[in-house]
């Protein structure tokens, strides 16, 4: 039997997902601000076919990542939101939970019996999920590994000049040291940079740092929340980050974006780049960038770890009952297994394992397997109420000691501080 939400206005919403399910909503018109990136435009080209399924009619307005956290808090802190679905970065996931903004969907995914063991476990944890309080369901992944170029480290050359050098064989790094070697090796011997490094303060080179954190063993805090980033696996990360950008890196990768690094590493003059593994399939596209199609290759951070991050799904408190009930059918049909598969077919970044997994996807992207562990194995930025200001205060750290302004220890020392006085907040 069809239903409409609009008959239902007055039931709560759990009353609501436990009457209707995944029933049409016929009428019901649900907004998202969402990131103007290639994901977004995967499932937009998928609404009408949602829309004719469930009668739910569904709005993306495409922005700009810069303005999109100011724009949303607007609305979550007004009488009611405009947007009642809510895309949520990783980085607010402690702010957005924290301030009340969200509904809880642990009771939605109960009433609804949606099945969530297929998520794999980091892309829940990311985003600050527990066994008892779910507050987004993950969306998709960006998490960061190695992207490396396959012909430089088997060029017959570059291998007996660098087993002269350094006694061993070039080979794919094990550690994050070896890495770093092999790009300063690179620089000299290959007439290409070491790696194209994204050291803009802020985002970029936070982002990028983590990698080098994780990889060396170390991180921002510990499991009862106790700042440990000024370690001796800290100073070794930082100290190795700074080499790289000094003496593996191209010039200007102080300033250097992520849009910078594949411009470098598509353009053929480039090793390595520490990035996002969905950006493998962009340089190995043989119309896009002829000069690095065919190779390239994925793979796990050396020697550890990479950084991990995502958007979720989340569902505003300031809305109605039955824009609610909506917004968690979109949400249980837009991460069902049967849509994550042809969202990967067209170069969705999943969060669910059995999608790594799926034969079809496997076919037509192989290197999935190898995202797959990166994924899984990601390290994830300290989440909390502050945790884009820290974006901001350890970049600034970051600058300094890869601009040789300060020493690696001071640099760590007062991120550390900077850390724990916001989390103090």
């Amino acid at each position: 039997m069809l239903r409409t939400y609009k008959l239902l206005a007055g039931a709560s919403l759990g009353a609501l997902i436990a009457m209707t399910g995944m029933a049409r909503a016929d009428g019901v018109t649900l907004r998202a601000l969402m990131e103007d990136v290639p994901e977004t435009q995967i499932i937009e080209s998928m609404l009408p076919d949602f829309e004719k399924q469930t009668g739910i009619h569904v709005e993306f307005e495409k922005i700009g990542y810069g303005d999109m956290h100011d724009k949303l808090v607007a609305q979550l802190t007004a009488p009611e939101s405009f947007y009642n679905l809510l895309e949520v970065d990783f980085l607010w996931a402690g702010e957005f939970p924290k301030a009340g903004w969200l509904v809880d969907l642990k009771p939605l995914i109960e009433q609804s019996k949606y099945d969530t063991s297929a998520f794999i476990p980091s892309t829940f944890t990311l985003l600050g999920g527990t066994a008892s309080d779910t507050k987004l369901l993950p969306m998709y992944n960006y998490s960061m590994g190695l992207i490396y170029r396959t012909d430089l480290l088997n060029d017959a050359k570059l291998k007996d000049s660098y087993k002269a050098q350094f006694k061993t064989d070039l080979a794919p790094p094990k550690t994050l040291e070896e890495y770093v070697q092999i790009a300063k090796f690179m620089k000299a011997n290959a007439g290409v940079a070491g790696a194209a490094m994204q050291g803009q303060r802020g985002d970029p080179n936070s982002m990028e740092f983590s990698n080098y954190l994780f990889s060396a063993g170390g991180s921002y805090v510990d499991g009862s929340g106790k700042v440990t980033l000024d370690s001796a696996e800290g100073k070794k990360a930082l100290d190795l980050y700074v080499d790289n950008i000094q003496n593996g890196a191209q010039q200007g990768a102080l300033s250097a974006t992520l849009d910078d690094t594949l411009r470098l590493m598509c353009s053929g003059e480039a090793f390595s780049m520490v990035t996002y593994w969905w950006m493998l399939p962009q340089i190995d596209n043989a119309a896009k960038c002829p000069k690095a199609a065919g190779k390239v290759t994925l793979a796990p951070m050396p020697g550890g770890s990479g950084e991990s991050g995502g958007w979720g799904w989340g569902i505003p408190k300031n809305t109605s009952a039955e824009s609610q009930a909506a917004a968690w059918t979109f949400m249980q049909w837009v991460q069902s297994k049967e849509i994550s598969v042809q969202r990967a077919l067209k170069g969705h970044a999943p969060v669910r394992a059995d999608v790594y997994e799926n034969a079809e996807v496997l076919a037509k992207y192989p290197y999935y397997k190898s995202a797959m562990d990166i994924v899984s194995g990601g390290k994830s930025f300290p989440i909390f109420t502050y945790s884009a200001q820290y974006e901001d205060t350890l970049g600034a750290q970051l600058s300094l000691a890869a601009g040789g302004q300060a020493k690696s220890e001071d640099a760590l020392k007062a991120a550390a501080k900077g850390l724990e006085d916001l989390m103090k907040k």
